[in-house]
């Protein structure tokens, strides 16, 4: 058993987070989550209504009696969506545990503490860090940019990004960005991280509810199979790499403007790949460690075992490393 900052603060056994994903964010794998003694979240945003948001809640609940969260991530949008009824829905389903991301949380974070919600704010800088932590979160997750989705525009990767968050930051840590086995876990430890947050690793799993031929995409890629879009718009995106991809990204090279891809990149078509399984249907959220994943277990298999790796790495091959003088 691993006891950090992180497990006592959200009441679960393990220190691992499954953070917030669109699409995929749904009961089926929160509740597996939740019942494999790690910390879930359901994402908002999937649900296209809060109501429908209320519902999934108590769906989840259905299914598990353990903790999970809701994430809420806040986009710049020309038609927003109505962020303030999706936060007044999960305060009011009880929720005590809310992953924030995105665009100017600050309204939100501090309805949320008001109402008595825990809230790990997602970040890609250490400044980024600081300011949340002035805010009132009561954890960090900083993401590397190895991270599938939206990396920041720094480009620091998580073993620099991590420590030098750990360095400066005062709530707990969770490292988010290339983690998926018991190594990484041992290795966020190490680095000053409280435990770790997985996205792409949970899609690899039996309850993702996506396609099957997708979870296989991703066991058959690599490393290298992923594409940074919206470069150039300063909005970076790391997507898996496909031909939808490869085409968004020559177009956007060329200096057209947004516009010129928003046919491609359309959330509803990557939303259509993932459900009718084609990899090649639009573009979908992967992170560079697909490279570490070589299988389709359980949630509750795949958590147990990043945890037992973990622990024998910190027990055995690490200790045995320290000789006497």
């Amino acid at each position: 058993m691993i006891r950090t900052r992180f497990t006592e603060l959200f009441g679960v056994e393990h220190p691992i987070a499954q953070g917030g994903m669109q699409w995929v964010g749904t009961a089926e794998l929160v509740s597996a989550v939740a019942e494999a003694g790690a910390l879930g979240f359901l994402t908002a945003l999937t649900q296209p209504t809060p109501e429908a948001l209320t519902k999934e809640i108590e769906r989840c609940r259905s299914m598990t009696d353990r903790p999970f969260g809701v994430n809420l991530t806040i986009l710049p949008s020309i038609t927003p969506p109505p962020y303030a009824e999706y936060r007044q829905a999960i305060i009011e389903a009880g929720i005590t545990a809310v992953e924030t991301a995105g665009h100017k949380p600050h309204e939100h974070v501090a309805e949320f503490k008001k109402h008595g919600v825990k809230v790990i704010h997602k970040c890609t800088a250490v400044r980024h860090a600081l300011s949340a932590e002035r805010m009132g979160v009561d954890a960090i997750s900083i993401d590397g940019f190895e991270c599938a989705g939206h990396p920041g525009e720094d480009d620091i990767p998580g073993l620099v990004l991590i420590p030098a968050a750990a360095d400066k930051v005062t709530v707990p840590i969770l490292a988010s960005g290339g983690f998926g086995d018991g190594r990484g876990l041992a290795a966020a430890l190490a680095l000053g991280a409280d435990g770790v947050n997985m996205g792409t690793r949970f899609c690899a799993t039996r309850e993702a509810p996506i396609h099957d031929r997708i979870k296989q995409a991703i066991v058959a890629n690599d490393e290298r199979a992923t594409e940074l879009l919206f470069r150039s718009y300063r909005n970076t995106a790391r997507v898996a790499k496909n031909a939808v991809a490869v085409e968004a990204v020559r177009i956007e090279r060329e200096g057209q403007p947004f516009e010129a891809i928003a046919h491609l990149v359309k959330g509803a078509r990557g939303r259509e790949g993932l459900l009718n399984g084609d990899p090649d249907h639009g573009i979908w959220t992967a992170g560079m460690v697909q490279g570490l994943i070589h299988d389709v277990p359980s949630v509750k298999d795949l958590v147990t075992r990043i945890v037992s790796d973990a622990e024998a790495v910190i027990q055995n091959r690490l200790t045995s490393m320290i000789q006497p003088a």
